[in-house]
């Protein structure tokens, strides 16, 4: 059974995150994290692509590779505008994850080995996202530091439908969380992920939730 999982990045108007995230879960892709942005291209170029205001729903979803190519394939059927929501989805490989979560995501609880399952990443470099419940972030930095890690950025957010999540992986989990974003070289990025997943994963009172993308380029500015 392929355990690989895929993320999706959407960004969509400003109040249709929620419709978009049980259209989601529809279809299978039931770890969703949503918070808000500041869209910052110019008015026209918004009017070109239909994007509407300039306030978004941005939303993290992650879900079986399986599931989401489904979605890909079917995506006409899914989504009956391409102006529904008022944005765009981005697909993503998903260069690592805790173990943990591929079972879950793939409908097997049964291993539960604190691990991070490696796959194919050809970049340089990995974006690595921990969402953990509030509180924990300095700790957790604190670890990332330890393996390597120079910084990380925070970002406020709420788990989407908490009570559906909480049942999905069978434990009580806190609706408020932070996601801790981390760019690091991805010949580092497994140590940091594993040193973090030791202690603060999902299993943990910080129910983390631990997973990296891979990124062609990086620019300092």
């Amino acid at each position: 059974m392929n355990k690989k999982i895929m993320a999706l990045l959407s960004i969509v108007e400003q109040g249709r995150g929620k419709k978009l995230i049980k259209a989601l879960e529809d279809l299978k892709i039931k770890v969703n994290f949503q918070t808000v942005g500041f869209g910052t291209a110019p008015t026209e170029m918004m009017d070109i692509f239909g994007f509407g205001t300039k306030d978004k729903d941005i939303i993290i979803s992650l879900g079986a590779e399986s599931d989401i190519r489904d979605l890909i394939k079917n995506f006409g059927e899914s989504f009956e505008s391409h102006s529904k929501y008022g944005g765009l989805m981005i697909v993503l490989d998903v260069s690592a994850s805790s173990r943990v979560l591929c079972e879950i995501l793939n409908f097997n609880t049964q291993n539960t080995e604190k691990e991070a399952v490696n796959m194919h990443n050809e970049h340089h470099n990995n974006l690595i996202i921990i969402s953990a419940n509030e509180g924990f972030v300095e700790d957790i930095m604190h670890v990332a530091r330890k393996a390597g890690a120079v910084g990380g950025t925070v970002i406020k957010g709420r788990l989407a439908d908490v009570e559906h999540f909480a049942e999905f992986v069978n434990t009580k989990v806190d609706g408020e969380r932070e996601l801790l974003c981390i760019l690091a070289p991805a010949k580092i990025s497994g140590q940091i992920m594993e040193d973090v997943n030791a202690q603060f994963g999902l299993t943990s009172p910080a129910h983390g939730i631990i997973f990296a993308l891979p990124t062609e380029k990086a620019f300092k500015i």
